[in-house]
């Protein structure tokens, strides 16, 4: 595992970063999932122009550890050795990147890079979620059919699971129940009938139905508010499945289903969450390009990311 090419920042030295000065990390980890593809996302979304169009620098790329298809019988988990070692690894990444004052793009991978997120705003204080993800994410290892931790990396950041991936640094949980919104999932009876835990109820949850309901304006304010209101900590990380978005136009997944979020509400979202002081960096998730053989969904993918970063302070 290495981080390559880009200054991983000086030690001590911390500032509010800012959301016009981007910098991106590329984490190509599947030890969550599988080598199903989502390991190319990076390649894909910078190719089809994300770091020009953002004006971004590239701050490094982390290597995860060789991938072990075995699960581990003591976890239930697979690879839980290297993801708990990526986690501190793309901390030290992320971190850096914050200590620049710059605000921090990490395009993974798969969902459990999501950890190593956290872990780097847990370092510095409490830290909120805005969590945009077409399902919940919510298994224990017990009961996820395959030990993959991209299904379960929200129970896991919020400290239910194996200690190897809750207990970092001696500071888990990485985020605190009602320091989370998930927004925009559309996966409650699906993933319950399979075995998933239902969220708990000090998390806030807005799922398809209730973003629908108040409108995807009203529901991104109402979440940012909840993630920076007075004693919310230091600021919230957004995380970006990209199969929120509607099957019909972002197919290039691996776990699809019908519905989500169309493009111009995924963007009014992102565009909100970024227009404050709260953002402190964003993750793009399991985006798979084998699933995109012409590209279009990578520059759907692209352009709204754009479009959102375009109405930043």
């Amino acid at each position: 595992m290495r981080r390559a090419r880009g200054p991983a920042g000086a030690a001590g030295r911390t500032k509010e970063p800012d959301v016009r000065d981007v910098a991106i990390i590329e984490a190509p980890s599947v030890l969550g999932l599988r080598p199903s593809g989502v390991e190319a996302l990076p390649e894909a979304l910078l190719g089809a122009g994300l770091a020009a169009g953002l004006g971004a620098v590239r701050a490094g790329r982390v290597e995860p550890p060789a991938y072990d298809p075995g699960r581990d019988p003591e976890t239930g988990v697979l690879n839980p050795a290297g993801i708990a070692a990526y986690t501190v690894a793309l901390a030290d990444a992320v971190g850096g990147v914050l200590d620049d004052g710059r605000f921090p793009l990490v395009l993974g991978g798969d969902c459990s890079v999501l950890l190593g997120n956290l872990l780097a705003l847990r370092r510095r204080g409490r830290c909120g979620l805005l969590f945009l993800d077409g399902h919940t994410d919510f298994y224990q290892p017990s009961a996820e059919p395959a030990g993959e931790a991209a299904s379960m990396e929200l129970a896991l950041a919020t400290g239910r699971g194996p200690g190897v991936l809750t207990g970092f640094e001696g500071l888990g949980p990485l985020v605190r129940d009602e320091d989370v919104v998930a927004l925009g999932f559309r996966d409650t009876e699906e993933s319950a009938a399979a075995g998933m835990q239902p969220l708990p109820p000090a998390l806030h949850a807005m799922d398809l139905d209730a973003v629908r309901d108040l409108g995807a304006a009203e529901a991104a304010r109402r979440a940012v508010g909840l993630l920076t209101g007075e004693g919310r900590g230091d600021g919230f990380w957004v995380h970006l499945d990209a199969d929120v978005l509607d099957d019909a136009v972002m197919p290039a997944v691996d776990y699809r289903q019908p519905g989500g979020l169309d493009p111009r509400e995924l963007e009014t979202v992102l565009r909100t969450a970024l227009s404050g002081p709260g953002a402190a960096g964003l993750d793009v998730t399991i985006f798979n390009p084998r699933m995109d053989p012409d590209g279009s969904a990578a520059r759907l993918l692209t352009d709204c990311l754009l479009r959102a970063f375009a109405a930043r302070d």
